[in-house]
């Protein structure tokens, strides 16, 4: 064997030797690095489309009301959730959605030489449908109390909140033995109201109330007094994520 022969088979077992340890090196170098730690999510919020369904009554009534057959509204829209501390349950919500409220009872609404009339059927033979329908843009703002986190979305919650709503149509419908009267975007009707409500329950359902702070009508009033009628509405409405 020469001696460049020797050499090169020293230099080969040399380089097989170092490469044997390259592994182990690998796997202790793999061991030494610590685990990704788990981020918690610090831009966690509920911002939340909502589906509302209430049953619609009327308070501070004049003598010989009645809610007649079953008054129904629907809402929806968004709420824009902002927490404001560190644990992101506590939060302020505005929001932007439509109302749409129906009332079945017994004041006729008449159009009589250009006066609207309004008069309370204590008879309720005469009439066979008697109700008026109001379409509102809402501005919501709620305050919110959950219990979630941003891994789990099945929590209680308590929302409460004020409501500001404008009114975009209306429509009132009398039928009766001496003829039919549709009157819409009664004049008569407060264009502005707003009220306060609150939610509350667990997961996507949940119980719902609101009060209207405000009259409905403006300066409408039957043949006693004038009619400081407010809107009560209890039902459940849904937050979808």
């Amino acid at each position: 064997m020469t001696i460049v022969q020797s050499f090169s088979k020293r230099v080969v077992l040399i380089v097989v030797f170092l490469f044997s340890f390259f592994p182990i090196l690998a796997q202790e170098n793999e061991n030494s690095i610590p685990a990704a730690p788990v981020k918690i999510d610090s831009l966690y919020r509920e911002d939340q489309f909502y589906i509302g369904i209430t049953y619609n009554v009327l308070k501070n009534v004049p003598t010989g009301f009645s809610n007649d057959k079953f008054s129904a509204g629907f809402s929806a829209g968004f709420l824009r959730d902002m927490p404001v501390n560190k644990n992101r349950n506590l939060a302020i919500a505005p929001g932007l959605g439509l109302t749409f409220n129906n009332y079945s009872q017994n004041i006729g609404i008449t159009n009589t030489n250009g006066t609207l009339v309004y008069t309370v059927l204590t008879d309720p033979t005469s009439y066979s449908n008697n109700k008026f329908s109001q379409l509102f843009v809402d501005v919501p703002l709620e305050f919110r109390w959950r219990g979630s986190t941003f891994e789990n979305h099945n929590f209680f919650r308590i929302h409460g909140g004020v409501k500001l709503s404008y009114l975009l149509y209306d429509r009132s419908v009398l039928r009766s033995g001496s003829g039919d009267s549709v009157i819409v975007n009664n004049p008569d009707f407060n264009k502005l109201v707003y009220g306060a409500y609150l939610a509350a329950g667990y997961g996507g359902a949940n119980l719902y109330i609101y009060y209207g702070l405000n009259p409905i009508f403006k300066t409408a009033q039957t043949s006693n007094a004038a009619m400081d009628i407010k809107s009560l509405n209890i039902g459940l409405i849904f937050y979808i994520l």
